[in-house]
């Protein structure tokens, strides 16, 4: 009986979730830290009502925001008022390989997967790692 074989993984495509979390603009900042816990990400995207990127937001940015709300009992703010605009993305054609050498040192754990401006998927550190670890089984 021969043994399945293991599919090497090549491309984000084939490590990238799909079913992924992500956030509106007008998300308050209390309901994105408790699904930042619950999906535990250090990061997620943010998207219209088309499901096209608009912007990234993480734990970091929101931390200082959730820590004035605890000592002042404040309003929260939303998701629009402290995301960045500039994000870095990649395609589900991209290289794993290549991925891994942009994350190398202080790039982000998270890339949302974009293909025409839409929101494919999400691809972590960990996914890379993952990948890695199987690719080098192969050798």
């Amino acid at each position: 009986m021969k043994a399945a074989q293991l599919t090497v993984p090549s491309i984000i495509r084939d490590i990238m979730s799909r079913d992924c979390y992500r956030v509106k603009a007008r998300t308050s900042i209390l309901e994105l830290a408790q699904g930042l816990t619950h999906h535990r990400l250090p990061g997620v995207p943010v998207v219209d009502d088309l499901d096209r990127l608009i912007g990234f937001i993480s734990e970091q940015d929101i931390l200082g925001k959730l820590l004035d709300s605890a000592y002042h009992c404040g309003q929260h703010a939303h998701v629009g008022d402290l995301m960045r605009n500039e994000v870095l993305s990649v395609s589900p054609s991209d290289s794993i390989t290549d991925l891994a050498q942009r994350m190398n040192g202080q790039r982000p754990k998270v890339y949302p997967v974009v293909e025409q401006g839409r929101l494919l998927g999400l691809v972590t550190r960990r996914d890379v790692l993952s990948a890695l670890l199987i690719m080098q089984s192969g050798c």
